[in-house]
């Protein structure tokens, strides 16, 4: 039984930065080439980033993918790793793009060894989903290739080929592979690292056949990626497991069922489409000692979250080029947790916080901000707003809810200024149920370029908070967050003894009922029928439906969830439909 040596890079590429991406993709190679590997496989678009998005529909981006993986296998036969297969993930198109349909726009993969492309094997199957409408940009494609590697024979396939009817694998477990590699840039949402597991298990099970599933890593926009690449076998065990939400060149030693001899070497067809086989020149590696399998730490629900949150928020810095972030530290919760996520993702060195106290901010929140910036080392300053908010109500006549918003527009004012005054990157502190009910100030608390805790139910808010104040604690350092804090009443401060209780339900029924309703798609009298009170759920509903315009003009922030607002949810802002 012969064994192949697989190393998967588990990289962090940037969407549209060809030249660093391959780059990564050549240390990857010479890293895979000293270990002994006999093939080395990238992520999903690796040379391109992923998601393209509307990218896919310029010809030159095609283009520049094409040339730039035609160059990378010339610089990887330079760098002495000729002789190594590379499964590179790419932007192709089976002919020129001239309309915004793309027409023709390839998902693909190539296979490349001294310094030719050997072959191109592009997505079988196209989703339609929230997180990347590929029916929109690509064509799919209907063969199979499996290439002969140190003895094996070796089928290829891109991320979904995996979660639908499992096509591509019957296929190679009908032509006999001994192995499918299968390229992903998966993202992350709660839940889904045990779902893929599953499936893998489940894939590898029904067609006999080991998978070895690669997963990219890193925050795009508003999507994280969480790597926890896995190789599994046939009777449902997992063989070995890349570390989850962090960049790893992952290598493991597989015992593998050979190939059935050069009569395979044709194209053949099985049942449901055609596989093609290739030899492959075997240029054997130096033999090495045995490569020891790694099994990743699991991570629990909230550590996954939080690593998800900070990974998200950091990259989106960095990849922009950002050096610094702003916000307002109000002494309330999520302006808590907003804080503590930035220190950990970008270094508290490069965290300004503002208090902005007017003459309804409490002194304990003043207290309670300063002492958070301090436990954090964040720099941390104090701008009055009182007499900005005065010198409006010298001219303008408000009074009620209008002059609470001119409080909150005011101050994101004054971190706008601050952003432009500096180049910090605003964030919005907001969470996922108070922009679900519009429970913000558009212009005001809203204002910002990343908002962090966007997709973070408020429940959810004070669990992570409670979660890294323990995390400290075992770590014999303070916890981040005092504890004045976590336990007063959430109030906005926005009038006097304001709670948020005035406005809302408590917010354990509240987040269950926008679970139920926004990522579960729930009607009025699904909630009503489940037992939550009809007049709590017309209520909460309404506020929802009202609310869409607002949520709209919200920055980007972290999807965690099954149903992120700005990426996943879509209702017309005008829209009538109440339920019956």
């Amino acid at each position: 039984m012969p064994t192949l040596r697989i190393a998967l890079a588990q990289d962090n590429p940037v969407v549209g930065d060809l030249d660093a991406n391959a780059s990564l993709i050549r240390e990857a190679a010479s890293a895979a080439s000293a270990a002994g590997a006999h093939l080395l496989a990238t992520g999903e678009q690796a040379l391109t980033g992923y998601p393209v998005e509307d990218l896919a529909l310029r010809h030159s981006f095609i283009e520049a993918s094409r040339e730039r993986l035609e160059r990378l296998a010339a610089e990887l036969e330079a760098d002495g790793n000729g002789g190594l297969p590379v499964a590179v993930g790419y932007l192709d198109a089976d002919g020129p793009v001239h309309n915004r349909h793309g027409h023709g726009i390839r998902n693909a993969l190539a296979l490349i060894q001294d310094g030719k492309v050997l072959f191109r094997y592009y997505k079988h199957h196209l989703p339609n989903y929230g997180v990347f409408d590929e029916d929109r940009y690509f064509v799919s494609g209907h063969e199979l290739h499996l290439a002969r590697i140190a003895g094996v024979d070796v089928a290829f396939t891109i991320c979904e080929d995996l979660w639908q009817a499992g096509v591509p694998f019957r296929a190679a477990g009908e032509a006999g592979a001994g192995l499918v590699v299968n390229i992903n840039a998966s993202p992350y949402e709660q839940g889904k690292h045990e779902q893929r597991l599953e499936l893998l298990l489940r894939r590898a099970a029904d067609n006999d056949v080991p998978i070895a599933y690669l997963n990219t890593v890193g925050g795009q926009d508003e999507l994280v990626f969480d790597g926890g690449s896995t190789i599994v076998g046939t009777d449902r065990e997992v063989i070995a497991s890349a570390r989850r939400f962090a960049p790893e060149l992952f290598i493991a030693d597989l015992d593998l069922t050979p190939g059935h001899g050069d009569r395979d070497l044709a194209n053949q067809t099985t049942t449901d489409m055609s596989v093609s086989h290739h030899l492959l020149s075997e240029q054997q590696p130096a033999p090495r000692p045995a490569v020891e399998r790694s099994a990743a730490r699991p991570l629990d629900r909230l550590e996954e979250a939080w690593q998800a949150l900070t990974l998200g928020l950091g990259d989106y810095v960095r990849k922009n080029g950002f050096k610094s972030v702003v916000f307002g530290l109000s002494g309330g919760i999520d302006s808590a947790l907003t804080a503590a996520l930035a220190a950990d993702a970008i270094g508290p060195e490069n965290v300004h916080a503002v208090s902005m106290p007017s003459q309804f901010s409490s002194q304990h929140s003043l207290d309670d901000a300063a002492e958070l910036a301090r436990r954090c080392g964040l720099n941390y300053s104090v701008e009055p707003i009182q007499h900005i908010v005065d010198s409006y109500l010298t001219d303008l006549s408000i009074s009620g809810l209008a002059l609470e918003n001119l409080q909150a527009r005011v101050r994101g004012a004054v971190v706008m200024a601050l952003s432009n005054q500096h180049g910090h990157l605003v964030l919005a502190p907001g969470n996922k149920s108070e922009y679900a009910v519009g429970y913000s100030t558009i212009y005001g608390d809203s204002v910002g370029g990343f908002a962090p805790i966007k997709d973070v139910p408020k429940t959810l808010v004070y669990e992570l908070v409670n979660w890294r104040n323990e995390l400290a604690r075992r770590q014999g350092e303070p916890a981040p967050v005092p504890e004045n804090i976590v336990v007063k009443a959430p109030s906005a401060e926005l009038r006097p003894d304001q709670r948020d209780s005035d406005s809302l339900p408590d917010y354990a029924v509240l987040d269950a009922i926008l679970a139920a309703y926004v990522d579960g798609d729930a009607g009025r009298e699904d909630l009503i029928g489940a037992g939550y009170p009809e007049d709590v759920v017309e209520r909460v509903t309404n506020l929802v439906d009202g609310a869409e315009y607002k949520r709209r003009q919200t920055a980007p922030g972290t999807k965690i969830s099954v149903k992120s607002f700005g990426r996943d949810r879509r209702l017309p802002i005008t829209n009538k439909f109440r339920g019956r």
